[in-house]
């Protein structure tokens, strides 16, 4: 990390500004939108729509970005972002707020959304060694981890500090919408001063373009795979996006936005600790390995969530899957890096990552339905525990036998 050149360091900074935002937001959004006066279908409705939106703005993007240039992407992802934010701040029509979200760029689940996270680790591979990429990843993973659980706990004690002030529930909710477009600013002006090293060479870059209309080709197969795998895992996860997550223990246990924003802090540090780990097992055991043998544990604990009697138990169920959940993350991003060509990379991260936005997007459609009946509230967790092993499964069945150069002997 001390040997990180500028363009990386930078990197991180937007990523940890980035995923604050997305984390803060994440614990109201919910609550926020039914305040609003929108009931839980129409929410899982707009949360889908939202996430759907974000898949075509993401595709589009991203598979231009090597060929237009990355900075220029991600100041106009920041843009869209910022723009969303303002939106959610200023209307409660419902049709207004469908096209806001749509268009721009919200994070109901705290995740990366958007075009920023394959441009940034393409970016990232481009001037860090093979050998550096995975530990970069798992740092880098960290960061947004931390980001993430700051972002959640700065929402709980803002919100409960302004209630205490008699700042009315929408006004002190409003607040972290406001918060959430001003970072999208300031984003936009950090993107600014990426230089050209992050970039591809234009020559590579338009060759490229020309291949194939989303800027693949040698890598087509194994990206088309992995896409799948990818976005199966993540329609498993959009049942239980963190908003839907923190609205299921508040109707559960009645545990107040407050305390949830202690809850998903600590559970966002165990699981960017839990990344650093992965690149020390996966020098070991090999990337796929490392993802599968992981991520296992983690979706069984996330079945036996709602089966815990108590609040206790149930928090405690929590933090010992994000305690390990996130370990497949580096290792996934620097698997889809290392195996396909240095000019595709933009675009076989924006198409993947377009794949696992599209496949969280269908879910919370279905999990709002499910959350308007309160018998049915348990569920989501145990519909996402079996697709997401189904998942793993599939995965080590199709990659195992595909490492990546480095780990070829």
């Amino acid at each position: 990390m001390r040997n990180l050149p500028p363009d990386g360091r930078l990197l991180f900074l937007t990523r940890s500004i980035r995923l604050f935002s997305y984390g803060s937001l994440s614990v109201v959004l919910v609550f926020y939108l039914t305040a609003l006066g929108l009931s839980e279908a129409q929410t899982g409705l707009l949360l889908t729509l939202t996430l759907l939106g974000d898949t075509v703005i993401s595709l589009s993007l991203t598979t231009q970005a090597d060929r237009i240039g990355r900075r220029r992407i991600l100041i106009t992802g920041a843009l869209l972002m910022a723009g969303a934010g303002l939106a959610f701040a200023l209307t409660s029509n419902f049709l207004l707020l469908v096209a806001a979200g749509t268009i721009g760029v919200i994070s109901p689940s705290g995740n990366e959304v958007g075009p920023f996270l394959p441009i940034e680790q393409a970016a990232l591979s481009h001037v860090v060694s093979a050998r550096e990429r995975t530990t970069i990843f798992a740092w880098y993973a960290l960061a947004g981890a931390l980001s993430t659980a700051a972002g959640s706990l700065f929402s709980g004690v803002l919100i409960q500090a302004l209630r205490k002030a008699a700042v009315p529930v929408v006004s002190s909710e409003r607040a972290i919408i406001v918060c959430y477009a001003a970072i999208g600013v300031l984003l936009g002006l950090l993107f600014t001063r990426l230089s050209p090293a992050a970039e591809v060479r234009r020559d590579i870059s338009v060759a490229a373009g020309h291949r194939t209309l989303l800027g693949i080709g040698a890598s087509r197969g194994v990206v088309l795979r992995l896409s799948s795998l990818f976005a199966l895992d993540a329609f498993g996860g959009g049942f239980i996006v963190q908003s839907f997550a923190a609205y299921w223990f508040y109707l559960r246990f009645g545990v107040a936005p407050a305390t949830l924003g202690g809850i998903f802090f600590g559970a966002n540090v165990l699981a960017g600790l839990s990344a650093l780990m992965a690149s020390r097992l996966a020098a070991r055991f090999g990337l796929i390995r490392t993802m599968v043998f992981t991520h296992l544990p983690s979706n069984i604990l996330l079945v036996l969530i709602p089966l815990m009697p108590n609040l206790s138990l149930a928090v405690l169920a929590l933090f010992l899957r994000f305690s390990i959940s996130q370990m497949d993350v580096p290792t996934r991003q620097s698997y889809t890096m290392a195996i396909v060509r240095e000019e595709e990379r933009s675009s076989a991260a924006g198409i993947t990552g377009v794949a696992r936005t599209a496949g969280a997007a269908l879910a919370p459609v279905f999990a709002g339905l499910l959350f308007a009946r309160p018998s049915l509230i348990n569920l989501p967790f145990f519909i996402a525990g079996t697709l997401k092993i189904a998942y793993d499964l599939l995965l080590y069945r199709a990659f195992v036998r595909v490492p990546p150069p480095e780990e070829v002997r």
